[in-house]
Parts: C-alpha cells; structure tokens; sequence
C-alpha cells in the first residue's frame, strides 16, 4: 500500500548527540526532510579525564533544535516523536524536585577508571563480561552512576528520592514524565542482562547501584508517553522509538541484515556488525569486541561493536595545535602532504577503548625528524583516525564467525576524502559512504515511522563508494607502524 506523502505525517526526530543537538523533520511516508535545527551543547574538563556537561542545557538545547524544525510547518502534522541520543553518559536528579543532581558524566569521563580496576580485581570484570558483552571499563554508565548516587548522598539528597539514567532516560522523563530506558542504551551500562534484558541483580549489587534509582527496560519502540504541555513541541504528541545514536545508525543503513557493517565518525567512533549471540552460556567475546543489543522490537536485534574514544576529538586537537582550531583546514593542511612521513599520532587523551580499553595509556606523536613538516602532522591526525577504525574492524572479524560485506561510513567526518581513502586502504576493502549527515536522526525517525505503518520503506540515498588504491604491502606496513606506536603508548613491547 502506497501513502501520498502527507497521508501518515511528520516524524520529529530528535538527535540528542555529544556536541549538538539537533533536531529533523521527516516526511513520514518518504523519508523528506522538510525542517532543521541544531543547537549547541557546551562541554568541560575540570580535571584531566574528568569530562562533564549540564544536563538542564541538553534537553534546552533539544528544545531549541525543536523549535527550529518546527518554525516553517504546521505543529500539527506532527504524527510522531523519535529519539537518538549519545550513550553511556549519565544523569541523575531528584524524583522530589526533578532538579539534576551534579553534572553529567560524559561517555569520555575516565574519573571512575580507578574504581573500575579495584572491581576488577575482585573478580567483577569476568561477570560483567558473561552478563552484559562488556569490558569493565569507566566508558561505560554503573561507576558513573554510583559516583553520581555518592555526590548527590553527600550534598543532602535523600537516597530514595534519586533517579539515575543514561540520556534517553532524562529526554523522556523531561518529555512525557514517563521513567523508562530503551532496551538497546540499558545494554551500555554494564547493568543489563543482555539474553533477558532485565538488570541483573548481580550486577547492580557489585557496583553499588540501587534497583530503585533505575528506570524500567522497555523495547525501542515502545510506547515512551506522549509530550506534555507547555514545551517548544506540540502537547500530547507520542514519543513512539527511542535508540541510542550509533545503533540508530545502523538500523538506517541495514535495518539489521547479515554483513552489513556501519562506522560512525563522530567525537568518538562506533563500528557495528548485525551478529547474533553465542547459543548458549556467556555472551562474551573474544578480542576487546562489544556484544550489545542494537535494539529490540518484537525481537532483539544484537551487533559487535567496537568503540574508540577519539577520532573527531584527535582531529579537533590537532586542528588547535596546527590550525588554530579550524577542522577543514587542518584536512587542507594534511592534504598537501603524500604520506605522514613516518610521523604517528595515537590520541589516548583518556586511555584507549576498543580493541585495547588500556586506561593506562598515554598519548604519543611520534617518528617526527627535524624534517618532519606541518602538514605531515595534520595528516597523521587523519591517519590516526583511520587506524583505530581498522583496528576495531580486524578485531571484529578475527574469529571468522562474522563478516562484513558492506562497511557504511557516516558522521562529519566522512566529508574528508582523505580519511574515507585512507580508511579504505588500511582495511583493503570497499566504504560505502552515507549520502546524509544525519544517520542516527534517521534511523530513529525510519523505525517511527514504522511503528505507524509497517508498510513504509524510505528510498536509499545516493552515496560514494571509496576503493583501495594503495598496494597491499604498503598498506601491511602502516599497520605496522601504527601497531608499533600503539605499544609505546601503552608501555607494551609490540608483538612479534
């Protein structure tokens, strides 16, 4: 059944990210934007590793971005909210007040990576990997939220007022009032059974993290409430799907099918791959790879990812040190260079994540020679960003067990023909490149829709595809290097 194009409405889709908020209206039936906005949301470093933000400014920024959206239409054609939002950054506020209660603790927040070893130690990292797919890391929400819980008991909180939750959680609660977690962000906590999808008591008994403080697990397009009175948005409009953004991202670009793999290219980066669980016994796996629920509908659709903490964040650093901050300039600057000239830079700014989630280790720009130049710096930024995605990538299909057929790249980063070139060569296989900039708002938009009519299928977008140019053995040797910069950043002698 073919609708006409107004016939089921306008999705308003959400894009709650790390740096902006931003906000789409989307042609339900088509997949049309007809509206945009985009708000800025501030970020601060108090303290090295410390990594925080204002939960009172992320949902004013994504009412602002609302707004925007919104200012050409009618209000009511609205059919439908969708949510995407960052994962593993926490809020916690008081149910009494609805006030926050501190900062939020970004996903790049590395303050409780202490805490993180001691459990460890304890033996709480092998039931954490069995349970949940996850290394114990201090990316992820439990140490944030027991750190908050903590803070919030210290500066005169009553305990059984506080309510703790990732992003999606504070979006909807500020919404609709409702307190629920979508299944596929609960799955980032290191709290969640990832075979039942229920907290695992277990689990909130080894980080200290009260079953009470905790929103209810629902699926991803389960029914979040409807918008109350008052907001940017029209009152009483369903918030029909919420996911978290890289799996949004995936679910755009192959709504789960076999081998087909996304990058996202942001501050940091997250590679997905559609695979299914073990059979039977623990869910982890082997090689620094993520087991995690991309989202759930009727059923749960599970992916491998991978995360690295800095590839957006490399590039902005080195543009500060060689471009006084200017991104496209730093990829101008790194184009004039043929190659890196054995120049490396691993930007370990708060340890690295996968395939290594090393906190130890430090970050290094090395191989420069008195003949090293300013754009062979600037493009091993670039080169940087490249390695760490390939080494997310061989981890991910080292076990032969999945494999990936399409690698779709997307995120402000993909605009660099120099990185998506590069990226192609290290891996030696095709990246097709998303012809939108704004996956993640999509997907969650697409799967909104859907939930109003099943029927609804949006028409691919036009995109690049980028082919290895470089010969194999240039490429082996690359990695090589890169491997060994990666071992003086964590203190490790290289293999082999």
């Amino acid at each position: 059944m073919t609708h006409p194009p107004q016939a089921i409405g306008l999705i308003l889709a959400l894009d709650q990210g790390t740096t902006n908020s931003k906000a789409l209206l989307v042609d339900a039936a088509t997949g049309a934007v007809v509206g945009r906005g985009s708000a800025g949301v501030a970020i601060s470093y108090p303290r090295p590793g410390w990594v925080e933000q204002d939960a009172d400014q992320l949902f004013d920024a994504t009412m602002s971005a609302a707004e925007q959206a919104l200012a050409t239409v009618d209000p009511g054609r609205v059919a439908a909210v969708s949510i995407s939002n960052q994962r593993e950054s926490v809020v916690c506020w008081d149910a009494a007040t609805g006030e926050a209660c501190g900062p939020v603790l970004g996903w790049q927040d590395a303050r409780t990576a202490d805490e993180c070893s001691r459990l460890a130690a304890d033996g709480l990292d092998a039931v954490v990997l069995a349970t949940t797919g996850l290394s114990l890391d201090a990316m992820f929400s439990a140490p944030k939220m027991r750190w908050l819980l903590d803070r919030a008991v210290a500066d005169g909180h009553r305990p059984d007022d506080l309510r703790v939750g990732t992003v999606d959680t504070w979006l909807v609660h500020r919404l609709t009032g409702e307190f629920l977690t979508e299944s596929g962000n609960a799955s980032r906590t290191m709290l969640m059974d990832l075979r039942t999808r229920t907290w695992a008591p277990a689990l909130l008994e080894g980080f200290g993290v009260p079953a009470t403080a905790l929103a209810t697990i629902v699926g991803s397009d389960h029914s979040f409430g409807r918008v109350r009175d008052g907001l940017p948005i029209p009152g009483g409009v369903p918030v029909a799907t919420v996911l978290a953004d890289s799996h949004s991202a995936l679910y755009f670009h192959g709504q789960g099918r076999a081998g087909q793999a996304k990058a996202t290219y942001g501050t940091g980066s997250s590679v997905m791959l559609p695979a299914a669980l073990p059979a039977a016994g623990p869910v982890a796996l082997a090689g620094g790879v993520a087991a995690t629920c991309a989202w759930e509908t009727d059923t749960p659709v599970y992916a491998r990812e991978g995360n690295v903490v800095a590839t957006g964040a490399a590039l902005a650093w080195a543009a500060r040190m060689l471009t006084d901050g200017d991104v496209p300039a730093l990829g101008e600057l790194a184009g004039l260079a043929e190659d890196a000239g054995g120049v490396s830079l691993v930007p370990a700014f708060s340890g690295l994540g996968a395939p290594y989630f090393d906190r130890g280790a430090v970050s290094v720009w090395c191989g420069m020679t008195a003949g090293t130049t300013r754009a062979q710096l600037a493009r091993s930024a670039f080169e940087a960003v490249a390695h760490q995605v390939a080494d997310v990538v061989e981890a991910m299909t080292a076990d032969g067990a999945a494999d990936i057929e399409t690698l779709h790249a997307d995120g402000g980063a993909t605009a660099s023909a120099l990185l998506m070139q590069r990226q192609a060569d290290l891996l030696g296989r095709d990246v097709q490149v998303s012809g939108v900039a704004e996956a993640s708002a999509l997907g969650a938009a697409l799967l909104a829709a859907r939930s109003i009519d099943p029927e609804v299928a949006w028409e691919a977008h036009e995109a690049r595809r980028v082919v290895p140019s470089q010969n194999p053995g240039g490429a082996a040797a690359d990695r090589a290097a890169w491997r060994s910069a990666v071992s003086r950043a964590r203190h490790t002698t290289p293999a082999g």
